[in-house]
Protein backbone atom coordinates (compact mmCIF):
# COMPACT_ATOMS: atom_id res chain seq x y z
CA UNK A 1 0.00 0.00 0.00
CA UNK A 2 1.39 3.45 -0.93
CA UNK A 3 0.50 6.60 0.93
CA UNK A 4 -0.52 9.44 -1.38
CA UNK A 5 1.60 12.55 -0.81
CA UNK A 6 -0.24 15.70 0.29
CA UNK A 7 -1.30 18.16 -2.43
CA UNK A 8 1.04 21.07 -3.23
CA UNK A 9 0.54 24.23 -1.17
CA UNK A 10 -1.36 27.15 -2.70
CA UNK A 11 0.67 29.85 -4.47
CA UNK A 12 0.64 32.12 -1.43
CA UNK A 13 2.37 29.39 0.61
CA UNK A 14 4.81 28.20 -2.02
CA UNK A 15 8.49 28.32 -1.19
CA UNK A 16 9.99 31.52 -2.55
CA UNK A 17 13.60 30.54 -2.83
CA UNK A 18 15.88 27.58 -2.61
CA UNK A 19 19.28 26.34 -3.60
CA UNK A 20 19.88 25.87 -7.31
CA UNK A 21 19.52 22.36 -8.60
CA UNK A 22 22.76 20.43 -8.94
CA UNK A 23 21.44 18.44 -11.85
CA UNK A 24 21.72 14.69 -12.31
CA UNK A 25 23.70 12.77 -9.80
CA UNK A 26 23.29 15.07 -6.78
CA UNK A 27 20.10 13.79 -5.20
CA UNK A 28 18.06 16.99 -5.32
CA UNK A 29 15.06 16.16 -7.42
CA UNK A 30 14.02 13.30 -9.61
CA UNK A 31 16.59 13.90 -12.32
CA UNK A 32 17.77 11.14 -14.61
CA UNK A 33 19.98 8.57 -12.99
CA UNK A 34 18.06 8.48 -9.67
CA UNK A 35 15.39 5.98 -8.72
CA UNK A 36 14.31 8.23 -5.89
CA UNK A 37 15.02 11.71 -4.56
CA UNK A 38 14.39 14.03 -1.67
CA UNK A 39 10.88 15.37 -1.47
CA UNK A 40 11.98 18.92 -0.62
CA UNK A 41 13.19 19.65 -4.15
CA UNK A 42 12.46 23.14 -5.53
CA UNK A 43 12.17 23.49 -9.29
CA UNK A 44 13.98 26.37 -10.97
CA UNK A 45 13.65 27.96 -14.39
CA UNK A 46 16.46 29.10 -16.68
CA UNK A 47 19.05 31.23 -14.94
CA UNK A 48 19.06 34.92 -15.78
CA UNK A 49 22.20 35.59 -17.85
CA UNK A 50 22.71 39.11 -16.46
CA UNK A 51 22.21 38.66 -12.74
CA UNK A 52 23.92 41.07 -10.39
CA UNK A 53 26.14 38.31 -9.04
CA UNK A 54 27.46 37.31 -12.46
CA UNK A 55 27.93 40.88 -13.59
CA UNK A 56 30.24 41.51 -10.65
CA UNK A 57 32.26 38.33 -11.19
CA UNK A 58 32.70 38.82 -14.93
CA UNK A 59 33.39 42.55 -14.58
CA UNK A 60 36.12 41.79 -12.03
CA UNK A 61 37.92 39.82 -14.75
CA UNK A 62 37.12 41.74 -17.92
CA UNK A 63 37.47 45.33 -16.72
CA UNK A 64 41.17 44.92 -15.76
CA UNK A 65 41.75 43.09 -19.04
CA UNK A 66 40.06 45.81 -21.11
CA UNK A 67 41.95 48.47 -19.17
CA UNK A 68 45.26 46.71 -19.91
CA UNK A 69 44.36 46.60 -23.62
CA UNK A 70 43.59 50.34 -23.68
CA UNK A 71 46.84 51.12 -21.85
CA UNK A 72 48.73 48.89 -24.31
CA UNK A 73 47.19 50.72 -27.27
CA UNK A 74 48.15 54.07 -25.74
CA UNK A 75 51.73 53.07 -24.92
CA UNK A 76 52.45 51.26 -28.20
CA UNK A 77 50.53 53.60 -30.52
CA UNK A 78 52.98 54.29 -33.37
CA UNK A 79 51.69 57.59 -34.72
CA UNK A 80 52.16 56.56 -38.35
CA UNK A 81 54.32 54.40 -40.59
CA UNK A 82 58.01 55.36 -40.54
CA UNK A 83 59.29 56.79 -43.82
CA UNK A 84 62.21 55.41 -45.81
CA UNK A 85 63.89 55.91 -49.16
CA UNK A 86 62.28 53.70 -51.78
CA UNK A 87 64.42 50.91 -53.15
CA UNK A 88 62.45 50.32 -56.35
CA UNK A 89 62.33 46.59 -55.59
CA UNK A 90 59.16 44.51 -55.41
CA UNK A 91 56.30 46.39 -53.76
CA UNK A 92 58.64 49.18 -52.66
CA UNK A 93 58.11 51.25 -55.82
CA UNK A 94 56.26 54.40 -56.76
CA UNK A 95 53.19 53.53 -58.81
CA UNK A 96 50.68 55.46 -60.90
CA UNK A 97 47.50 54.67 -62.80
CA UNK A 98 47.53 54.39 -66.59
CA UNK A 99 45.40 53.29 -69.55
CA UNK A 100 46.28 51.28 -72.65
CA UNK A 101 45.67 53.80 -75.42
CA UNK A 102 46.62 51.67 -78.44
CA UNK A 103 47.76 48.12 -79.23
CA UNK A 104 49.53 46.98 -82.42
CA UNK A 105 50.35 43.40 -83.40
CA UNK A 106 53.74 43.06 -85.10
CA UNK A 107 56.18 40.21 -85.79
CA UNK A 108 58.39 39.64 -82.80
CA UNK A 109 61.55 39.66 -84.94
CA UNK A 110 60.84 43.33 -85.84
CA UNK A 111 60.34 44.33 -82.19
CA UNK A 112 63.23 42.23 -80.79
CA UNK A 113 66.17 43.00 -83.12
CA UNK A 114 68.69 42.14 -80.41
CA UNK A 115 67.01 38.82 -79.62
CA UNK A 116 69.43 35.92 -80.37
CA UNK A 117 68.33 33.61 -83.15
CA UNK A 118 66.91 30.26 -81.99
CA UNK A 119 68.94 27.12 -82.69
CA UNK A 120 65.83 25.00 -83.28
CA UNK A 121 66.07 23.14 -79.98
CA UNK A 122 62.66 23.37 -78.27
CA UNK A 123 63.28 20.62 -75.71
CA UNK A 124 64.06 23.20 -73.01
CA UNK A 125 61.95 26.13 -71.73
CA UNK A 126 64.65 28.56 -72.90
CA UNK A 127 64.58 27.09 -76.40
CA UNK A 128 60.78 27.27 -76.56
CA UNK A 129 60.84 30.94 -75.45
CA UNK A 130 63.45 31.86 -78.05
CA UNK A 131 61.50 30.07 -80.80
CA UNK A 132 58.19 31.79 -79.95
CA UNK A 133 59.80 35.21 -79.75
CA UNK A 134 61.48 34.73 -83.12
CA UNK A 135 58.50 33.37 -85.03
CA UNK A 136 55.49 34.60 -83.02
CA UNK A 137 53.44 37.78 -83.04
CA UNK A 138 54.12 40.37 -80.33
CA UNK A 139 52.10 43.38 -79.20
CA UNK A 140 53.27 46.98 -79.05
CA UNK A 141 51.12 48.86 -76.54
CA UNK A 142 50.97 52.63 -76.14
CA UNK A 143 50.40 53.41 -72.44
CA UNK A 144 49.10 56.79 -71.20
CA UNK A 145 49.73 57.81 -67.58
CA UNK A 146 46.51 59.07 -65.97
CA UNK A 147 47.69 60.17 -62.50
CA UNK A 148 50.59 61.97 -60.83
CA UNK A 149 52.79 64.80 -62.04
CA UNK A 150 53.34 63.11 -65.43
CA UNK A 151 49.63 62.78 -66.22
CA UNK A 152 49.18 62.55 -70.00
CA UNK A 153 52.68 61.21 -70.66
CA UNK A 154 52.88 58.16 -72.93
CA UNK A 155 55.38 55.33 -73.26
CA UNK A 156 55.63 52.05 -75.18
CA UNK A 157 55.41 48.57 -73.70
CA UNK A 158 56.33 45.40 -75.65
CA UNK A 159 54.29 42.29 -74.78
CA UNK A 160 55.87 38.99 -75.76
CA UNK A 161 53.62 36.14 -77.05
CA UNK A 162 54.46 33.94 -74.04
CA UNK A 163 53.73 36.70 -71.50
CA UNK A 164 51.05 35.66 -68.95
CA UNK A 165 49.49 39.13 -69.11
CA UNK A 166 48.19 40.24 -72.51
CA UNK A 167 47.01 43.87 -72.72
CA UNK A 168 44.15 45.25 -74.82
CA UNK A 169 43.00 48.74 -75.77
CA UNK A 170 41.17 50.66 -73.04
CA UNK A 171 42.45 48.44 -70.23
CA UNK A 172 43.40 50.17 -66.97
CA UNK A 173 46.83 49.22 -65.65
CA UNK A 174 49.25 50.07 -62.85
CA UNK A 175 52.67 51.38 -63.85
CA UNK A 176 55.86 51.64 -61.80
CA UNK A 177 57.87 54.87 -61.84
CA UNK A 178 61.63 55.02 -61.34
CA UNK A 179 62.80 58.67 -61.43
CA UNK A 180 66.51 57.75 -61.55
CA UNK A 181 66.16 55.68 -64.74
CA UNK A 182 66.66 57.12 -68.27
CA UNK A 183 63.61 59.05 -69.47
CA UNK A 184 62.44 56.34 -71.87
CA UNK A 185 62.66 53.64 -69.19
CA UNK A 186 61.17 55.48 -66.20
CA UNK A 187 57.74 53.86 -66.58
CA UNK A 188 56.80 50.19 -66.98
CA UNK A 189 53.57 48.21 -66.61
CA UNK A 190 53.55 46.13 -63.43
CA UNK A 191 49.95 45.00 -63.00
CA UNK A 192 46.34 45.34 -64.04
CA UNK A 193 44.03 47.78 -62.23
CA UNK A 194 41.48 45.58 -60.43
CA UNK A 195 39.86 48.21 -58.22
CA UNK A 196 36.42 48.13 -59.84
CA UNK A 197 35.79 44.33 -59.84
CA UNK A 198 37.15 44.04 -56.31
CA UNK A 199 35.01 46.94 -55.10
CA UNK A 200 31.97 45.37 -56.78
CA UNK A 201 32.67 42.02 -55.13
CA UNK A 202 33.04 43.73 -51.74
CA UNK A 203 29.69 45.46 -52.30
CA UNK A 204 27.99 42.15 -53.12
CA UNK A 205 29.50 40.63 -49.99
CA UNK A 206 28.29 43.52 -47.80
CA UNK A 207 24.81 43.34 -49.34
CA UNK A 208 24.58 39.59 -48.74
CA UNK A 209 25.67 40.00 -45.10
CA UNK A 210 23.12 42.76 -44.46
CA UNK A 211 20.24 41.00 -46.24
CA UNK A 212 20.76 37.72 -44.38
CA UNK A 213 22.11 39.03 -41.08
CA UNK A 214 20.08 42.27 -40.89
CA UNK A 215 21.16 44.29 -37.84
CA UNK A 216 23.66 41.61 -36.80
CA UNK A 217 25.08 41.75 -40.32
CA UNK A 218 25.48 45.52 -40.11
CA UNK A 219 27.26 45.19 -36.78
CA UNK A 220 29.51 42.48 -38.24
CA UNK A 221 30.53 44.81 -41.08
CA UNK A 222 31.24 47.61 -38.61
CA UNK A 223 33.37 45.21 -36.55
CA UNK A 224 35.20 44.10 -39.71
CA UNK A 225 35.95 47.72 -40.57
CA UNK A 226 37.29 48.38 -37.07
CA UNK A 227 39.47 45.25 -37.33
CA UNK A 228 41.05 46.57 -40.54
CA UNK A 229 41.57 49.99 -38.94
CA UNK A 230 43.35 48.43 -35.95
CA UNK A 231 45.48 46.33 -38.28
CA UNK A 232 46.32 49.26 -40.57
CA UNK A 233 46.84 52.07 -38.06
CA UNK A 234 48.17 50.18 -35.05
CA UNK A 235 49.56 46.67 -35.63
CA UNK A 236 51.51 47.22 -38.86
CA UNK A 237 52.98 50.67 -38.06
CA UNK A 238 53.85 49.63 -34.48
CA UNK A 239 55.81 46.63 -35.76
CA UNK A 240 57.61 48.84 -38.31
CA UNK A 241 58.47 51.29 -35.53
CA UNK A 242 60.41 48.51 -33.81
CA UNK A 243 57.94 47.39 -31.10
CA UNK A 244 57.92 43.73 -30.12
CA UNK A 245 55.70 41.99 -32.73
CA UNK A 246 54.34 39.51 -30.17
CA UNK A 247 53.27 42.24 -27.71
CA UNK A 248 51.76 44.30 -30.53
CA UNK A 249 49.86 41.28 -31.87
CA UNK A 250 48.49 40.38 -28.43
CA UNK A 251 47.31 43.94 -27.72
CA UNK A 252 45.90 44.43 -31.22
CA UNK A 253 44.18 41.03 -31.34
CA UNK A 254 42.68 41.64 -27.88
CA UNK A 255 41.31 45.01 -28.99
CA UNK A 256 39.81 43.46 -32.13
CA UNK A 257 38.32 40.62 -30.07
CA UNK A 258 36.67 42.93 -27.53
CA UNK A 259 35.19 45.25 -30.14
CA UNK A 260 34.06 42.51 -32.53
CA UNK A 261 32.45 40.20 -29.98
CA UNK A 262 30.65 42.83 -27.92
CA UNK A 263 29.57 44.80 -30.99
CA UNK A 264 28.17 41.74 -32.77
CA UNK A 265 26.75 39.80 -29.81
CA UNK A 266 25.94 42.46 -27.23
CA UNK A 267 27.24 43.38 -23.78
CA UNK A 268 26.04 40.20 -22.05
CA UNK A 269 27.40 37.55 -19.74
CA UNK A 270 27.24 35.09 -22.62
CA UNK A 271 29.55 37.26 -24.73
CA UNK A 272 31.85 37.84 -21.76
CA UNK A 273 32.33 34.10 -21.34
CA UNK A 274 33.22 33.82 -25.04
CA UNK A 275 35.75 36.64 -24.58
CA UNK A 276 37.36 34.83 -21.64
CA UNK A 277 37.51 31.55 -23.58
CA UNK A 278 39.09 33.30 -26.56
CA UNK A 279 41.62 35.08 -24.35
CA UNK A 280 42.75 31.85 -22.66
CA UNK A 281 43.10 30.13 -26.04
CA UNK A 282 45.12 33.05 -27.46
CA UNK A 283 47.47 32.89 -24.48
CA UNK A 284 47.94 29.16 -25.11
CA UNK A 285 48.67 29.79 -28.80
CA UNK A 286 51.19 32.48 -27.85
CA UNK A 287 53.02 30.21 -25.41
CA UNK A 288 53.13 27.24 -27.80
CA UNK A 289 54.16 29.45 -30.71
CA UNK A 290 56.96 31.08 -28.77
CA UNK A 291 58.24 27.66 -27.66
CA UNK A 292 58.13 25.78 -30.96
CA UNK A 293 59.13 28.62 -33.29
CA UNK A 294 62.29 29.03 -31.22
CA UNK A 295 62.83 25.29 -30.84
CA UNK A 296 62.44 24.66 -34.59
CA UNK A 297 64.75 27.64 -35.35
CA UNK A 298 62.24 29.27 -37.67
CA UNK A 299 63.56 32.68 -38.76
CA UNK A 300 60.43 33.98 -40.49
CA UNK A 301 62.63 35.18 -43.39
CA UNK A 302 61.81 32.71 -46.13
CA UNK A 303 60.86 34.62 -49.29
CA UNK A 304 61.53 37.83 -51.23
CA UNK A 305 58.90 39.85 -49.34
CA UNK A 306 60.18 38.99 -45.86
CA UNK A 307 63.73 39.47 -47.09
CA UNK A 308 62.84 42.96 -48.34
CA UNK A 309 61.18 43.80 -45.00
CA UNK A 310 64.27 42.65 -43.13
CA UNK A 311 66.50 44.67 -45.45
CA UNK A 312 64.48 47.86 -44.99
CA UNK A 313 63.92 47.45 -41.24
CA UNK A 314 66.69 45.25 -39.78
CA UNK A 315 65.42 45.89 -36.23
CA UNK A 316 62.22 43.91 -36.82
CA UNK A 317 62.22 40.51 -35.11
CA UNK A 318 61.17 38.28 -38.03
CA UNK A 319 60.50 35.21 -35.87
CA UNK A 320 58.36 37.41 -33.64
CA UNK A 321 56.56 38.61 -36.75
CA UNK A 322 55.84 34.98 -37.64
CA UNK A 323 54.38 34.39 -34.17
CA UNK A 324 52.28 37.55 -34.44
CA UNK A 325 50.85 36.23 -37.70
CA UNK A 326 49.91 32.95 -36.01
CA UNK A 327 48.03 34.78 -33.24
CA UNK A 328 46.17 37.16 -35.55
CA UNK A 329 45.36 34.39 -38.03
CA UNK A 330 43.85 32.19 -35.31
CA UNK A 331 41.68 34.93 -33.80
CA UNK A 332 38.87 34.86 -36.35
CA UNK A 333 38.24 31.12 -36.09
CA UNK A 334 38.59 31.23 -32.29
CA UNK A 335 35.80 33.81 -32.08
CA UNK A 336 33.51 31.51 -34.02
CA UNK A 337 34.24 28.48 -31.83
CA UNK A 338 33.93 30.24 -28.47
CA UNK A 339 30.71 32.07 -29.34
CA UNK A 340 29.14 28.87 -30.67
CA UNK A 341 30.08 26.85 -27.58
CA UNK A 342 28.86 29.52 -25.18
CA UNK A 343 25.54 29.85 -26.98
CA UNK A 344 25.12 26.07 -27.01
CA UNK A 345 25.58 25.82 -23.22
CA UNK A 346 23.18 28.72 -22.60
CA UNK A 347 20.51 27.15 -24.81
CA UNK A 348 20.96 23.78 -23.11
CA UNK A 349 20.46 25.42 -19.74
CA UNK A 350 17.31 27.21 -20.88
CA UNK A 351 15.94 23.98 -22.35
CA UNK A 352 16.62 22.05 -19.13
CA UNK A 353 17.13 24.37 -16.13
CA UNK A 354 17.65 21.40 -13.77
CA UNK A 355 20.83 20.36 -15.56
CA UNK A 356 23.90 21.06 -13.42
CA UNK A 357 27.33 22.15 -14.51
CA UNK A 358 28.51 18.59 -15.14
CA UNK A 359 25.54 17.77 -17.32
CA UNK A 360 25.88 21.06 -19.20
CA UNK A 361 29.58 20.43 -19.80
CA UNK A 362 29.00 16.90 -21.08
CA UNK A 363 26.23 17.98 -23.44
CA UNK A 364 28.19 21.03 -24.62
CA UNK A 365 31.37 19.08 -25.24
CA UNK A 366 29.45 16.62 -27.44
CA UNK A 367 28.46 19.57 -29.62
CA UNK A 368 32.02 20.85 -29.50
CA UNK A 369 33.51 17.62 -30.82
CA UNK A 370 31.61 18.04 -34.08
CA UNK A 371 32.77 21.63 -34.23
CA UNK A 372 36.40 20.64 -33.63
CA UNK A 373 36.39 18.14 -36.51
CA UNK A 374 35.06 20.65 -39.03
CA UNK A 375 37.07 23.68 -37.89
CA UNK A 376 40.45 21.91 -37.75
CA UNK A 377 39.89 20.49 -41.22
CA UNK A 378 38.95 23.96 -42.45
CA UNK A 379 42.09 25.51 -40.97
CA UNK A 380 44.41 22.87 -42.42
CA UNK A 381 42.86 23.16 -45.88
CA UNK A 382 43.06 26.96 -45.75
CA UNK A 383 46.80 26.87 -45.08
CA UNK A 384 47.32 24.10 -47.66
CA UNK A 385 45.44 26.11 -50.27
CA UNK A 386 47.58 29.18 -49.58
CA UNK A 387 50.77 27.11 -49.95
CA UNK A 388 49.57 25.10 -52.96
CA UNK A 389 52.13 26.52 -55.48
CA UNK A 390 54.93 25.70 -53.04
CA UNK A 391 53.61 22.16 -52.58
CA UNK A 392 53.49 21.77 -56.36
CA UNK A 393 57.18 22.68 -56.60
CA UNK A 394 58.09 20.00 -54.10
CA UNK A 395 55.91 17.51 -55.96
CA UNK A 396 57.67 18.33 -59.23
CA UNK A 397 61.04 17.84 -57.56
CA UNK A 398 59.80 14.43 -56.26
CA UNK A 399 61.03 15.26 -52.76
CA UNK A 400 60.24 12.92 -49.90
CA UNK A 401 57.68 13.90 -47.26
CA UNK A 402 60.44 14.24 -44.65
CA UNK A 403 62.48 16.56 -46.88
CA UNK A 404 59.47 18.71 -47.67
CA UNK A 405 58.39 18.98 -44.03
CA UNK A 406 61.93 19.82 -42.91
CA UNK A 407 62.31 22.80 -45.26
CA UNK A 408 61.68 26.11 -43.49
CA UNK A 409 59.06 27.24 -46.00
CA UNK A 410 56.84 24.23 -45.29
CA UNK A 411 57.84 23.92 -41.62
CA UNK A 412 56.50 27.43 -41.01
CA UNK A 413 53.10 26.46 -42.41
CA UNK A 414 53.08 23.19 -40.44
CA UNK A 415 53.91 24.94 -37.17
CA UNK A 416 51.39 27.68 -37.92
CA UNK A 417 48.66 25.13 -38.68
CA UNK A 418 49.34 22.84 -35.72
CA UNK A 419 49.64 25.64 -33.14
CA UNK A 420 46.44 27.26 -34.37
CA UNK A 421 44.66 23.91 -34.37
CA UNK A 422 45.79 23.14 -30.81
CA UNK A 423 44.42 26.49 -29.71
CA UNK A 424 41.12 25.79 -31.45
CA UNK A 425 40.82 22.32 -29.92
CA UNK A 426 41.63 23.69 -26.46
CA UNK A 427 39.09 26.50 -26.80
CA UNK A 428 36.19 24.03 -26.92
CA UNK A 429 36.58 22.41 -23.46
CA UNK A 430 37.81 25.68 -21.92
CA UNK A 431 34.89 27.75 -23.16
CA UNK A 432 32.37 24.99 -22.48
CA UNK A 433 33.61 24.62 -18.89
CA UNK A 434 33.51 28.37 -18.31
CA UNK A 435 30.00 28.67 -19.75
CA UNK A 436 28.71 25.70 -17.73
CA UNK A 437 30.27 27.08 -14.55
CA UNK A 438 28.87 30.57 -15.06
CA UNK A 439 25.37 29.66 -16.16
CA UNK A 440 24.90 27.05 -13.41
CA UNK A 441 26.23 29.43 -10.72
CA UNK A 442 23.81 32.20 -11.68
CA UNK A 443 21.40 33.28 -8.97
CA UNK A 444 17.74 33.34 -9.87
CA UNK A 445 15.22 35.94 -8.76
CA UNK A 446 11.98 34.55 -7.29
CA UNK A 447 8.73 35.71 -8.80
CA UNK A 448 5.38 36.23 -7.09
CA UNK A 449 4.27 32.69 -7.76
CA UNK A 450 7.53 30.89 -7.16
CA UNK A 451 11.08 30.87 -8.50
CA UNK A 452 11.44 32.99 -11.58
CA UNK A 453 12.82 32.17 -15.01
CA UNK A 454 15.11 34.40 -17.01
CA UNK A 455 12.11 36.28 -18.34
CA UNK A 456 10.64 36.92 -14.90
CA UNK A 457 7.74 34.47 -15.19
CA UNK A 458 7.12 31.88 -12.49
CA UNK A 459 8.88 28.60 -13.17
CA UNK A 460 6.77 25.48 -13.62
CA UNK A 461 6.43 23.43 -10.44
CA UNK A 462 7.62 19.92 -10.02
CA UNK A 463 4.90 17.29 -10.07
CA UNK A 464 6.27 16.04 -6.75
CA UNK A 465 5.86 18.87 -4.28
CA UNK A 466 5.63 18.87 -0.51
CA UNK A 467 8.05 17.76 2.15
CA UNK A 468 6.96 14.15 2.41
CA UNK A 469 8.84 11.13 1.14
CA UNK A 470 7.48 8.15 -0.66
CA UNK A 471 6.55 5.50 1.85
CA UNK A 472 5.94 1.88 1.14
CA UNK A 473 3.22 0.07 3.04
Amino acid sequence: MTTTPPPPPPPSQAPRSGPPSEGPGHGHGPGPGHAHGHGHTHSHGPAAPVSQHLRKVIAAVLIPFATAVVVGLFVLWPGGTPSHERTGVGFDRQTQSATVAKVQELPCKDLNPSQPQPNGDTSTPEGQTAQSRAEGTCKKALIEVTSGDDKGRTFTEIIQPDSPRQLHKGQEVVVAYEPKAPEGLQYSVTDVNRKFPMALLAGIFALAVVVVGRLRGVMALVALTISFLVLTFFILPAILQGSNPLVVAVVGASAIMLVALYLCHGLTARTSVAVLGTLISLLLIGLLGSLFIGWAALTGNTDDNTGLIHGLYPSIDMSGLLLAGVIIGSLGVLDDVTVTQTSAVWELHQANPTMGRRGLYRAGIRIGRDHIASVVNTLVLAYAGAALPLLLLFSIAQSSVGTVANSELVAEEIVRTLIGSIGLVASVPVTTALAALVVSADRTTPGPGGPATATGTPAPRSSRGGKGRRRKA
